[in-house]
């Protein structure tokens, strides 16, 4: 009977090969390893699994956390699981069960490794066991060191890796969780030479090793510590995982930096640094950047010879990174940046089998990505659709009902096309996406179903959220959902007295109304609400305009801008034509029109700020962009005289400034094509003394500062060639000054005086 405790690096490419190595050896009749022991029914379906992939720990029914304990082909665990499979041997895992670890969440550690404890008393000083041994043999980076005694040489010595983890361990006294972990892997032991076993192999981290070699506790102690654990219901299963992720910390695991580079050790064991920099080459070929074979071979001779210099056994992930941007890149950070994404890091993406335990909602969103054809990858990818075309209609609603159910495989950005018609998408699959699948299962057994009882179980809130829940529910194509979210929103709507709160809910409802037309998607119900909130915006507007301090009179100049484009739209998708601006009457008013009448939201909304534009006692900046809109709008004619006097001495500067900043907050291309008012506000400068100027120069540089840069230079062409009257101009030349410098003038044009 023997016992063999192999300790290892999690996710060490020399340590997969060296553990393979001792198994075939070995060969044992039993394997340990660390892990969780729920998860021993999963370990027959490991060689149809495509790796990186991860055990999932959840309690089913809850989003109380979960715990992900991650796999790579070079991790030596994966390695020990495949050789035990493949060879008809039991696989078990022996660390504690997540029953456990789950009952007790525990925070994510800093380090990459468990960081055991130096010093007469527990919790004092923390240190790293691999940095404890590199310094002990005169190295300042544990990593390297680790890389150049353990992983490149691909005969690991565990003997000698035991010993070494005995002489750090002496004194340490490990925490409560680190106890429990080590007492449960005894346990595991002692019941696998109870069974019988011969051969037992133990496949664990290196710092556990000298807790599982005798002299061990009694077994007592062991069970004093394992006894009145809290404990939980847990499920585990396997899922995807991403050697991007592989630098997240979970379970029993250490992170990585570098998991493509390990990968090619692992998988490359001939002439590794050579490989490593072609494959670099071929990468950079790929985006249009010119190397050649010569670039390859003088790369590959700075890195061996920088690897010699150091003292090296084999050329290091830092060597081959400064052989390639020296070379390859010639000092280009941005090619060194490429190889670093598509290389050291990778983009794999592990793929789990049919077969594997999942729940129905994940196994639905499988058949959906198959059927809108969409396969789930780790680095991002941009997918533009025409929702005009049934499957990009298809894929669109898919990738909206995962939003909603919090799964932003999806991520919408702004499309390059016009119309509504086109959306832009940037996809990227993350692995904790199967856990919040996993979280929504008990909602339904489809995407559509869950995001539909997930929508029901959101019909609460401010009236911002359901109006925002109503375009999401459109969006995602849930016409189950939509009358009762509508009936919440309604009844929400008929009680809010905020008209702040209904100006900001309109235009996400007006955008919802018009998804009828756009996506073919019944909206109805929706224009009786969206009329009602416009009812109630234009009743309410007039009594919350008054007495506003700065702050607040820009927060509604916000919401009064999106409201009059929300309501031009809703105009629009009714198909009503724009009224005509009529003729003033007497008074200067307009009268006798559908809009006055307000026949239509766009006309009610008109109405009711040229009501409110009248007013003594608005602030400047409202005044200013009601009296732009209703010119913009055709409702006014006398914009020139409003704005003389909003700029006349009998008015404050800061007021005028606010008055020009709200009238102005459209864009500038006014002031470019109408003369008498780009003479008004040159006049209104020209004649600030100079204390009044600089007070008003913050409001002017903000107002003129937004203009795009060719309505500025416009601008400017404008006041210097014509701001000022032609008959001023000309009255202010003095012709006889002027005599000597036309007759020069003519005469270098070749003309006699005329």
């Amino acid at each position: 009977m023997s016992v063999s405790i192999l300790g290892v690096r999690h996710h060490g490419p020399g340590s997969a090969r060296a553990v393979r190595a001792e198994l075939a050896r070995l060969r044992p009749d039993v394997i340990l390893i660390e892990g969780p022991p729920e998860a021993n029914a999963l370990v027959s379906l490991a060689p149809d699994l495509e790796p990186p992939v991860a055990l999932l720990a959840h309690v089913p029914g809850t989003s109380a956390g979960a715990a992900f304990w991650p796999f790579a082909t070079f991790s030596p665990e994966w390695q020990a699981i495949l050789y035990g499979v493949t060879a008809g041997i039991p696989v078990r895992f022996c660390d504690l069960p997540a029953a456990h670890t789950l009952a007790v969440p525990q925070p994510e550690p800093e380090a990459t490794e468990p960081q055991p404890q130096d010093g007469p008393e527990a919790g004092e000083l923390r240190v790293d066991p691999i940095g404890a041994l590199a310094r002990a043999a005169g190295h300042d980076d544990p990593e390297r060191w680790w890389e150049d005694v353990v992983e490149h040489r691909g005969d690991t010595p565990f003997e000698v890796i035991a010993e070494a983890m005995a002489v750090v361990r002496e004194g340490y006294r490990p925490d409560e969780r680190e106890a429990r972990r080590e007492a449960y892997m005894r346990k595991t032991l002692r019941a696998a030479l109870k069974e019988g076993f011969e051969r037992i192999v133990v496949v664990c981290g290196a710092w556990h090793v000298p807790a599982l070699t005798e002299p061990m506790p009694p077994v007592k102690d062991d069970n004093a510590l394992l006894r009145g654990l809290p404990k939980v219901k847990a499920e585990l299963t396997w899922v995807p995982w991403t050697y991007g992720r592989l630098a997240w910390w979970s379970g029993y695991g250490a992170g990585i930096t570098s998991p493509g580079w390990y990968d090619h050790l692992f998988a490359a064991a001939d002439r590794p640094v050579e490989r490593w920099l072609a494959g670099a080459a071929a990468a950079l070929r790929d985006e249009g950047l010119p190397v050649s074979p010569a670039h390859v071979i003088e790369s590959v001779r700075l890195a061996n010879s920088l690897a010699g210099l150091r003292g090296r056994p084999l050329a290091g992930l830092s060597e081959v990174t400064e052989a390639a941007r020296a070379v390859l890149c010639e000092g280009d950070d941005l090619a060194v940046e490429l190889i670093q994404r598509r290389m050291v890091v990778g983009d794999r993406l592990g793929h789990v089998t049919d077969g594997t335990p999942m729940v129905p909602l994940q196994r639905d969103l499988r058949d959906q990505q198959r059927k809108v054809r969409l396969r789930p990858e780790a680095l991002d990818r941009e997918l533009d659709l025409d929702l005009r075309k049934p499957l990009d209609l298809t894929r669109s609603h898919l990738l909206h009902r995962l939003r909603l159910l919090g799964v932003d495989w999806g991520v919408p950005g702004v499309s390059r096309g016009k119309g509504t018609f086109r959306e832009t998408w940037t996809l990227c699959w993350q692995p904790e996406f199967d856990l919040a699948l996993i979280e929504r299962a008990a909602l339904g057994t489809t995407v559509s179903g869950a995001a539909t009882q997930y929508a029901r179980d959101l019909a609460s809130g401010s009236l911002a959220d359901l109006t925002a829940l109503v375009e999401r529910c459109l969006l995602a194509d849930l016409p189950e959902a939509l009358p009762e979210v509508l009936a919440a929103l309604s009844a929400r709507a008929a009680l809010d007295t905020d008209v702040t709160q209904l100006m900001a809910a309109l235009p996400a409802m007006v955008r919802a109304h018009r998804y009828g037309d756009v996506r073919g998607t019944s909206a109805d119900g929706l224009a009786v609400i969206v009329h009602s909130m416009v009812d109630r915006i234009c009743v309410g507007l007039p009594v919350s305009v008054t007495g506003l301090d700065d702050g607040a009179a820009a927060d509604l100049l916000g919401h009064v801008d999106a409201v009059h484009t929300a309501v031009a739209l809703l105009d629009e998708g009714a198909g009503q034509a724009r009224t005509p601006a009529p003729a003033p009457d007497e008074d200067g008013g307009q009268a006798g029109t559908d809009v006055v009448r307000g026949a239509t939201p766009r006309g009610r909304w008109l109405v009711t700020l040229r009501g409110i534009c009248d007013r003594q006692d608005l602030h400047g900046l409202i005044e200013g962009r009601l009296t732009r809109i209703l010119l913009d709008a055709g409702e006014l004619d006398d914009a020139g005289d409003r704005m003389s006097r909003a700029m006349s001495r009998g008015q404050t500067p800061v007021k005028a400034a606010a008055w020009v900043e709200g009238f102005l907050s459209g864009g500038g291309l006014l002031l470019v094509h109408d003369p008498r008012l780009l003479a008004l506000v040159d006049e209104w400068l020209t004649g600030l003394g100079g204390d009044q100027f600089i007070e008003v120069l913050p409001l002017l540089r903000r107002t003129f500062g937004g203009f795009a840069v060719p309505e500025r230079r416009a601008i400017g062409e404008r006041v210097r060639s014509g701001g000022r009257r032609a008959e001023a101009v000309e009255a202010e030349l003095d012709e006889r000054r002027a005599a000597a410098a036309a007759t020069t003038v003519l005469a270098i044009l070749g003309r006699a005086h005329g």
